[in-house]
């Protein structure tokens, strides 16, 4: 019948083909094991290459630091050179530099107007003018020209700590024009404080010189002139509040000493009533024990009696 079957069906019946023969692997044959000791004579001939120092991480961030002053210090001496403050091609200069009275620290939504119409306050004002960048933002520092040479001098003792627009701000005479040599911050020179270095070094204060309460500005160190003239308007206010909301938290804490003792005097209260209760609870079921096993006596007694009678009579 097998025969009558189709190709494909028997197909699965064929058997596989005979597995090729392959020649057994021959072993390698391996060295024997050896020690070191003969080795020994070639090291000591051997001319090892001298090892190669690399930078360490705080070498590369000094080499690093060091390339970065280099840069900046040729950047300043170039722009020193091109560096001139009575260059005729300078149109927002004022006429005048020994009327000139430079102001820093200005809020940068402060404008000329605003400026201008502060420092009238001393005297006529020729010009006010504020030093912006190249997209026409304030820089936060300006020049105010007056009329005369005396309320210049005005101004200068007067304004400087002086607040505006919420902030207070530096007074000084312009020095690019009257003092030789003189070189703004940005060229390695000024006269600012606040940024030497840390906060140890840096001025904390406002103002040309320190306020005469502190050498660093107040008990709070940065900042403390600000604050110690806040202070003074509204110190007194805020130590009263403080005193009272101590006050407050003191009643408060005494209340709640007194609760706690409270509670736990009712506690004890209770707790001597509880035992007072358990006591005569026990003593009470004693007396009962005590009555119960009387009578059960008394019961057996008599049982025993009757026992005894009837025994008697039987003999």
């Amino acid at each position: 019948m097998a025969h009558y079957l189709p190709p494909a069906i028997m197909s699965l019946f064929q058997p596989r083909p005979p597995i090729p023969f392959k020649e057994p692997v021959e072993k390698r044959k391996m060295y024997p094991y050896s020690g070191v000791a003969a080795f020994v004579k070639n090291l000591k001939e051997y001319n090892h290459p001298p090892p190669e120092k690399k930078e360490t991480p705080i070498e590369r961030r000094k080499k690093r630091v060091a390339k970065k002053k280099d840069r900046h210090e040729k950047r300043v001496a170039s722009q020193s050179g091109r560096w001139n403050p009575n260059h005729p091609d300078n149109i927002n200069m004022t006429k005048d530099g020994f009327k000139t009275l430079f102001v820093g620290r200005l809020s940068f939504e402060i404008t000329e107007g605003d400026l201008k119409q502060e420092f009238e306050y001393y005297g006529p004002v020729v010009k006010a003018h504020l030093v912006t960048d190249k997209d026409g933002k304030s820089r936060g520092y300006g020049f105010v020209e007056f009329e005369h040479s005396r309320d210049l001098k005005e101004a200068y003792k007067d304004a400087d700590g002086r607040k505006v627009n919420k902030r207070r701000i530096l007074v000084d005479v312009e020095r690019g024009r009257t003092v030789k040599g003189w070189k703004p911050r940005r060229l390695g020179g000024g006269l600012g404080g606040t940024r030497k270095g840390g906060k140890d070094v840096n001025q904390r204060f406002s103002g040309r010189e320190p306020p005469a309460y502190g050498e660093r500005g107040g008990r709070g160190g940065g900042g403390g002139g600000d604050r110690e003239r806040d202070r003074d308007r509204g110190g007194g206010r805020r130590d009263r509040d403080r005193d009272r909301d101590r006050d407050r938290d003191r009643d408060r804490d005494r209340d709640r000493d007194r609760d706690r003792d409270r509670d736990r005097d009712r506690r004890r209260r209770r707790g001597d009533e509880d035992r007072g209760d358990r006591e005569s609870r026990r003593r009470r079921r004693d007396d009962d024990d005590d009555d119960e096993g009387r009578s059960r006596r008394r019961r057996r007694r008599d049982d025993d009696d009757e026992d005894r009678d009837r025994r008697r009579r039987r003999d």
